[in-house]
């Protein structure tokens, strides 16, 4: 009982304090591009946000379970993902200096047209839908057992209080609060990493001969990540708001940081896992380490991914206001903004009581959108409008049949998990390229 009135405590504690010291957006330049005082965010303070804002609870709490399950590799194939902000980083760049595009959606206007865009948005609004549940479920695990009465009220004050704050300030909040976040989650990972290696039978050489650097046990999810990489960053408009916010030179130096940093940060945090792993221990690997440590170590995991989760959230929040607002301009003010936020914090919490699944919000959409890996990385390329169709559409079928259980068991050639998930993303992204050059190959 007294665990549980701290837990409650350091949720409602921390959101009003957020609350409270986020800034109030007055006009809709500080609300949906975070300018302070007419000045873009700082090389660093956009970089921490970037790196909080994907370390969200979601995906420390992956990172722990991998840990457990395959070891330290476990933790290095889903720091793969991080390699997302790296492309993204230069990317964006070249978009910006040598395109002259203002937003994704401005070069997906510009070079495939609206229907383009339009289906581009689709991918997003689902991409962020998805964040709302698969963060917020995390926090609920630390009340109660899934569809437990705690584990709902726990969902449901987080989220609200998480989109008070959000509300306030949109995506100046967003910012603020995240280099907040971003200290407490160094503070707090340097603490529990603390506590682990301070046990006698737990090492660093431990940590790095755990696990087998096999497909089997690991390098099936590492590569689909890498793979994943050269499209995954584009669908999400919590990075991508960011790459366009300061100058195109701090914004690349600030990519390539949060590429290298973020990685680490998820590796780091694997080494959890990899001692759940050491003693024996089944399940939620961050939960069963914290209850194995006591009191104290429990609440401090459990602060972290509050922490994580309402970072990613408030992001959540203001990229669904801009992507409504700006990008599909449907309405540049501040009440619109505000309203859009609730709206999404209202649907994304619906899968909350349906039992989702939270690393399916990853390894799922990554797939689907493979399609528009050729998109971006051949954007100097004149193709024709119908090849961002073709590649598009190609990564949502490959998506489907990995959803759907229908991929060609002949065509997977490596064991283990996440088998299926590699193989569909080395089929699908030949087929996309394939599909996206052919048109231009034929008007040649």
């Amino acid at each position: 009982m007294n665990v549980t009135i701290w837990q409650w405590g350091l949720i409602i504690v921390s959101s009003l304090i957020l609350f409270f010291l986020s800034p109030l957006a007055k006009s809709t330049d500080q609300f949906f591009k975070a300018t302070h005082r007419k000045k873009a965010p700082s090389a660093l303070w956009l970089t921490g946000s970037l790196i909080i804002s994907w370390i969200f609870a979601k995906s420390i709490t992956n990172a722990a379970n991998l840990g457990l399950d395959f070891g330290i590799v476990g933790g290095v194939a889903y720091a793969g993902y991080y390699l997302s902000f790296a492309v993204a980083g230069v990317l964006i760049y070249q978009l910006r200096v040598q395109g002259g595009f203002k937003s994704i959606h401005d070069f997906l206007t510009n070079r495939f047209g609206k229907g383009a865009m339009a289906l581009f948005s689709i991918l997003i609004a689902i991409r962020l839908f998805n964040e709302v549940w698969s963060n917020t479920i995390v926090i609920g695990t630390y009340f109660g057992d899934q569809g437990s009465t705690p584990y709902y009220w726990a969902i449901l004050v987080f989220t609200t209080l998480t989109l008070a704050y959000a509300i306030k300030g949109g995506l100046s909040s967003s910012i603020f609060t995240d280099v907040i976040q971003m200290g407490l989650f160094a503070i707090l990972l340097v603490v529990i990493l603390g506590a682990i290696f301070s046990t006698e039978d737990f090492t660093v050489q431990e940590v790095a001969t755990s696990g087998s650097w096999t497909f089997e046990l690991g390098l099936n999810l590492f590569f689909a990540a890498i793979i994943q990489s050269f499209s995954y960053p584009f669908h999400d408009p919590v990075l991508t708001d960011r790459a366009f916010l300061s100058s195109p030179k701090v914004t690349r130096r600030s990519f390539l940081w949060a590429s290298l940093l973020g990685g680490i940060c998820i590796v780091l945090f694997s080494v959890i896992g990899v001692y759940a792993q050491s003693q024996g221990m089944k399940g939620q690997a961050a939960v069963e380490v914290g209850k194995a440590f006591g009191v104290v170590i429990l609440l401090v995991i459990n602060f972290i991914m509050i922490t994580s989760a309402a970072s990613t959230l408030d992001s959540t929040f203001s990229s669904f206001s801009k992507l409504l607002a700006v990008d599909l301009k449907m309405g540049i003010d501040l009440t619109f903004g505000r309203a859009s936020m609730a709206a999404i914090a209202i649907l994304g919490t619906i899968p909350v009581f349906l039992n989702a699944e939270i690393l399916s919000a990853t390894t799922i959409s990554g797939t689907m959108v493979i399609g528009l890996t050729p998109v971006f990385l051949f954007w100097k390329l004149p193709a024709p409008k119908i090849s961002f169709y073709l590649s598009v559409i190609c990564g949502l079928v490959f998506g489907f049949l990995l959803v759907f259980e229908l991929f060609p068991q002949q065509l997977i050639f490596t064991k283990g998990k996440y088998a299926d998930l590699l193989w569909v993303n080395v089929w699908g992204i030949l087929s996309c390229f394939i599909l996206y050059l052919t048109p231009t190959w034929i008007k040649k």
